[in-house]
């Protein structure tokens, strides 16, 4: 990383902490848009990472701005930075003028599909897509839809589609929108990006967000383990307990090396095979990993009171999100079974 994507982490660890205390992350759960921290995000320039820098962005390298996002995984911070920093990198690839405020993108599941087609004042943009992060509070959403049979971008701005409110199970807004309006802007896609570029690069996104909340949870039930005494010492000290920190920071470790090469895979024109790989290896250690952080702190660990399930919800919501466990397996499984038993090493190192 060279000094300007230092300077981008140390802002964002510096910000998210500032912004994602215990009361910050309860008024998001309440629906609550936390506009103090998204104008902080914004003055900081966090949300353009991703863009060139001849399109107003850092000119960072891909797989450093996307580390931001295990930055603020490590905080859980409510706010649709990666969906913006997405949406924004959609919109620069396009040549569309980015617009100021948070942003999100469309479709975000595989069988969501909206019809773009050209009229004579501009574009008419029709359809409803599910499960769309923050749609209620967005100045605007990045929309994917084919042309001619060609990806195109289109810029769907708020107030031009109706909202059905929704939520994950970390209470983030996951709505519903239907859209039938005629727009300004839309453009053709960045050459190869298409609808599966779109669901990977949101994958790997997720890996990275994923790896950065385990890392915290980590640290934060070891810590648990050592301050917590149990028969006259730390649990931390009994070897079950032991054996249960191990698994779950060997996971972590495997998630953190998967989402750096998810986001190297963006990086190198939206690689799906190692995204695919890395979101499925975060998904698996999200699930073992939230429930021996549970086991570790006990009874407490369950309550609102207690910061543990502002992480854990997260887990358990984003390795669902982009993609599950089941589908990038299935996508790797048929990939290597395509290519043969003799090309399964070359397959893997290439990856």
């Amino acid at each position: 990383m060279d000094s300007t994507t230092d300077m981008l982490r140390e802002t964002a660890t510096k910000l998210f902490g500032e912004y994602c205390e215990a009361k910050h992350l309860r008024e998001a759960e309440k629906g609550v848009f936390q506009k103090a921290a998204w104008v902080a995000v914004e003055d900081a320039g966090l949300h353009r990472a991703m863009v060139p820098e001849d399109f107003g962005g850092y000119g960072v390298d891909i797989a450093d701005a996307l580390s931001l996002l295990r930055v603020a995984g490590e905080f859980a911070l409510p706010l649709p930075l990666a969906e913006t920093m997405l949406a924004s990198w959609l919109f620069a690839g396009a040549r569309i003028d980015i617009p100021d405020g948070p942003l999100s993108i469309a479709p975000v599941t595989a069988k969501d599909r909206l019809t773009l087609t050209k009229t004579a004042t501009g574009w008419h943009i029709a359809g409803t897509a599910t499960r769309i992060p923050w749609a209620r509070d967005v100045a605007a959403i990045a929309v994917l839809a084919e042309h001619n049979h060609h990806p195109h971008v289109a810029l769907l701005p708020a107030g031009s589609f109706t909202v059905a409110h929704g939520e994950n199970l970390a209470k983030e807004p996951r709505d519903t929108i239907t859209v039938d309006a005629d727009i300004d802007f839309a453009a053709p896609a960045a050459k190869g990006i298409g609808f599966a570029a779109l669901h990977a690069a949101g994958a790997a996104m997720r890996s990275l967000q994923i790896a950065g909340a385990l890392t915290k949870i980590v640290d934060t039930t070891c810590q648990y383990a050592m301050d917590r005494v149990q028969f006259g010492r730390p649990i931390g000290k009994f070897q079950a307990v032991q054996q249960n920190l191990a698994v779950m920071a060997g996971h972590t470790a495997a998630a953190v090396a998967a989402s750096d090469l998810a986001a190297e895979g963006v990086a190198n024109g939206v690689r799906v095979l190692p995204i695919a790989a890395a979101k499925a290896r975060c998904g698996e250690a999200a699930s073992v990993s939230a429930g021996i952080a549970h086991q570790a702190h006990g009874a407490i660990g369950f309550t609102y009171e207690h910061s543990l399930h502002f992480f854990t919800k997260r887990l358990w919501s984003w390795r669902d999100e982009f993609g599950n466990e089941t589908e990038w397996n299935l996508l790797v499984g048929r990939h290597m079974t395509a290519a043969g038993a003799d090309r399964l090493w070359a397959e893997i190192t290439a990856a």
